[in-house]
């Protein structure tokens, strides 16, 4: 990408998004100028947890009935707080889904628990449901809206709410660089991974 188009994009002048890659080069460089710019939330999918939805007796408050981290996805949370620390990046809030593997995500990478907020509108409203509704999603476009310049936010979430706020989702520990665009509209802004 060359100096003009970035700037473009860091000026919010481009509607293409931006993809980047946390660890490479210039990509790297772009999602930091738009981290440290702020006015943007990091919206992280869940690190490693195997297997595809909750098992039948799950219940929201017991992680044990819960499809959770295993020790691969708490290193990947891990690195991805590490990240931050070697950047020198701090969000203003992190924000989680309650559900036990996006708690210990956040956890993993950012501090204890007081640290991270359990944010319902980040996960299913429906329980077992992956499905999210309009009303949460009226949520996260409204908090994204209010994010300042100059501060950024972290939120911890699952595929299904990403790609019902921002029509894309990422892999485990991946995340989705977005800004309210005028109108109310979600814009992805890149891409963020740590590997």
């Amino acid at each position: 990408m060359s100096a003009t188009s970035r700037r473009q994009v860091l000026q919010g002048s481009l509607a293409l998004p931006l993809w980047a890659l946390a660890g490479e080069g210039e990509a790297a460089d772009d999602t930091l100028a738009l981290l440290r710019q702020g006015g943007v939330v990091l919206a992280l999918r869940h690190a490693l947890a195997p297997g595809t939805f909750d098992p039948p007796e799950f219940k929201l408050g017991d992680c044990r009935t819960q499809r959770n981290l295993n020790d691969e996805g708490r290193a990947q949370a891990r690195r991805i707080g590490q990240w931050f620390r070697r950047q020198g990046l701090q969000p203003a809030a992190v924000r989680s889904s309650p559900w036990c593997r996006c708690m210990d995500t956040a956890t993993e990478a950012f501090g204890s628990s007081g640290a991270v907020q359990a944010w319902a509108a980040l996960g299913s409203p429906h329980g077992r449901s992956e499905q999210t509704n309009e009303a949460s999603r009226a949520q996260l476009r409204a908090a994204l809206r209010a994010v300042p310049a100059g501060r950024f936010e972290l939120w911890v979430t699952h595929a299904f709410v990403q790609q019902a706020l921002a029509g894309q989702s990422t892999g485990s520990g991946d995340g989705l660089l977005l800004r309210a665009a005028p109108g109310g509209d979600v814009q992805v802004l890149g891409r963020f991974s740590v590997g």
